[in-house]
């Protein structure tokens, strides 16, 4: 068989499929290089991937490789929602939240919120929990509220985490249960979440729902604090006065250690 023959019968290297292109894009947009992320998000934004659409208009958002235009973001953030993409959705919903590019429309972005929760989102899910329960923009329901921070608590969104403690602590929608409080701001506090870790810490402080501890709960009220927790700094003063000045050092050490790594 000659060459030409050959070569013929080579098969040709396949094009790209779409997911490789967005890995691709993903990859470089992980690395900083939004330049090279937006030449491969574009022509696929063109073509109506949702996604790409999302990222194009959330880079025109926060000015990633491109001039900030919050008019070019709402542009493809409504595509992209438009087309089911529950980032979009959400990432448009906050568009409408905040009034970026639109008029500020929070039942416009409760709509939003909810369409990306439905769709899985964990964001989204945690966002209209967060409306639903506050209930000042919309008409309050603790009930969805609980319902949807559980769903994004599944999906290890911490903020849902520190609510659903806040929610049996105050009984919110379920009846009151400090330690099931506790179990919830510990899981949100190994994940970094600052006011999970400054209520976590006076739970300690207390003993409400938890053998009291005062050594933990400094360990804890400090990382919160440093975290930029508003929640800590009552707490403190009494905490550090149950202490001696040695278990007081020993605490500050600790709360200056990286956290281990949650296991639930």
């Amino acid at each position: 068989m000659g060459l030409m023959n050959r070569l013929l019968q080579r098969p040709a290297k396949a094009a790209p499929t779409v997911q490789e292109q967005m890995d691709a894009a993903l990859a470089a947009a992980q690395q900083g290089d939004y330049d090279a992320a937006l030449a491969i998000w574009s022509p696929l934004a063109h073509l109506g991937v949702a996604r790409a659409q999302n990222n194009i208009g959330a880079c025109f958002s926060g000015g990633l490789g491109v001039e900030r235009d919050a008019g070019l973001a709402i542009k493809w953030l409504t595509l992209a929602a438009a087309a089911g993409d529950p980032v979009g959705q959400r990432n448009l919903a906050t568009a409408y939240f905040k009034g970026e590019g639109v008029e500020e429309d929070p039942r416009r972005a409760a709509e939003l919120y909810r369409q990306a929760a439905e769709a899985g989102d964990g964001q989204g899910q945690d966002m209209l929990s967060w409306m639903l329960l506050e209930g000042e923009l919309i008409a309050p329901d603790h009930d969805e509220a609980l319902r949807w921070a559980k769903a994004a608590a599944d999906q290890d969104v911490a903020s849902s985490m520190t609510r659903l403690g806040m929610m049996y602590h105050n009984a919110l929608g379920v009846e009151r249960d400090a330690s099931e409080a506790v179990r919830w701001w510990d899981r949100a506090a190994a994940r970094g979440q600052a006011d999970a870790q400054a209520m976590l810490g006076a739970a300690f402080h207390l003993g409400a729902g938890v053998s009291r501890d005062p050594f933990t709960a400094l360990a804890w009220l400090l990382r919160a604090q440093a975290g930029g927790s508003d929640l800590a700094a009552p707490f403190i003063g009494a905490v550090e006065a149950a202490l001696s000045d040695v278990q007081v050092t020993e605490a500050r050490r600790t709360a200056e250690r990286p956290l281990p790594e949650p296991v639930a």
